[in-house]
Formats: C-alpha cells, structure tokens, sequence
C-alpha cells in the first residue's frame, strides 16, 4: 500500500471576519497535524518547509493577537471620545452662563 505526501503549494489566505471560509489556528494545527501524520515515513517533509510552515503558523498567532490588541484600544479609544463629548456637552451651557458677566 502506497501512502502519498501531503504537501501545502498554495498560499494561505487570510479573509475578513464575516466569511464563511475562514480558517482559524484550531484548524492550522489540525491541518499540520494531518499532513505528519500522513506523511511517508521514507520520504518525510522538507525541513526548511516544516519551518516554513512554523513560521507562517507563528505570524498568523502574533499577527492574531495584535489584531485583538487594537481591538481593544480601538474601543477604548471610542468610549473615552463618547465621554469627552458628553463631558463637554454637558459643562459647555454652564460655562456660557458663567462667563456673562455685568458691568457697572
């Protein structure tokens, strides 16, 4: 019984949020585990394309996390604007009826 290698040849491509098709780090690893389970034993996968592959599957985590990371501020970015605007608006009539001022 002969077993055939399983080799990656195309590029990863990392689509938006909203599809269907995205592919997640749970089923990178499921993928990489698959392939050096499959492989044949005599004619294992290229070194230099196992780094390869590590090294994609690393800036996908570190390219993830900073994702996440922006998120975050992004949002706190937005709610501290929200609460400046409020902030303003609600000092800005009492600052106009401070700043009338009688002369005599």
């Amino acid at each position: 019984m002969a077993v055939n290698s399983v080799t990656n040849t195309s590029n990863v491509v990392i689509q938006p949020k909203g599809s269907a098709n995205q592919m997640g780090q749970s089923d990178f690893l499921r993928l990489m585990t698959a392939q050096l389970s499959q492989q044949d034993p005599f004619n294992p996968v290229d070194n230099q394309a196992m780094v390869a592959q590590m090294a994609q599957f690393s800036s996908l985590a570190g390219i993830t996390e900073t994702n996440s990371t922006l998120q975050q501020i992004s949002e706190q970015l937005t709610a501290q604007t929200r609460l400046l605007q409020d902030i303003k608006a609600a000092t800005t009539p009492a600052a106009a009826t401070d700043t009338t001022t009688q002369e005599g």
